[in-house]
């Protein structure tokens, strides 16, 4: 049985910003937007360090809460735990199956229908035939598409598409969640079914990451606190006070 654990060891995360001239207006604008410290490398290009030597470790029964402004390097931190970003410095451990709540129409395929992007999101998930075989009247009825789930999901509304990704990203049980802000997905009735369902599912999970800039979320929910300032930040075993 494999025990859910995170680990990132002095873990750094920098991108190059090509055609950036130092002390232009558009150095400027990247700076604020990104809120990651601007520096040049050796060979004069700059780059922006978005995450800056984070280390902690979670074990089962941690609820962290990622908090600080915009472009603090939360979203960042939330993708190098799910494998998106590989660090440019640093070790990541991941132990446990993980549950990736940050894109959630990410990867599905326009052109196939609702019923085929489920079996392809599941496959990319890891699971075979029979898990998806297992949950797809689940998964279909969860989402409300009705007989659209047989159409291609390029004949799908924006929301239609968020609910198919949210019912397949949530039929699955997961040693790890992670979370960028508490999901809203849908309309009034799908928001209080799925709202229901995301708290199934972290309750269940061994670690939950989640970013957030809701202090009081954050207090309700986590144990653990990593505030971000321009990519750098410290973990500590306590509740959010702004």
């Amino acid at each position: 049985m494999t025990v859910a654990r995170i680990e990132l060891s002095d873990v750094t995360v920098t991108f190059p910003l090509f055609g950036a001239r130092d002390r232009s207006f558009r150095s400027l604008a990247l700076h604020r937007a990104s809120g990651g410290h601007i520096a040049s490398t050796g060979h004069h290009r700059k780059v922006v360090t978005a995450l800056d030597h984070i280390s902690f470790q979670l074990q089962p029964g941690d609820r962290l809460g990622i908090v600080g402004h915009n472009g603090s390097g939360k979203s960042t931190l939330l993708r190098v735990i799910a494998g998106i970003y590989r660090p440019s410095l640093g070790n990541v451990v991941v132990n446990g199956r993980v549950a990736s709540l940050l894109d959630i129409a990410l990867g599905l395929d326009p052109d196939a229908s609702g019923v085929e992007n489920v079996y392809l999101r599941a496959y990319l998930l890891g699971y075979n035939k029979r898990a998806v075989e297992e949950r797809i009247d689940r998964i279909v009825e969860f989402s409300g598409l009705g007989e659209f789930i047989d159409l291609p999901m390029r004949s799908y509304s924006a929301g239609m598409i968020m609910r198919l990704g949210f019912s397949i990203m949530t039929a699955f049980d997961a040693d790890i969640v992670l979370v960028d802000e508490w999901l809203s997905v849908g309309d009034a009735e799908f928001l209080e079914k799925s709202s229901e369902r995301l708290k199934a599912l972290t309750t269940a999970s061994s670690i939950l990451v989640m970013a957030s800039h809701n202090t009081a979320l954050v207090d309700s929910i986590c144990n653990r606190v990593l505030r971000l300032n321009q990519g750098a930040g410290n973990l500590i075993a306590t509740t959010v006070d702004e």
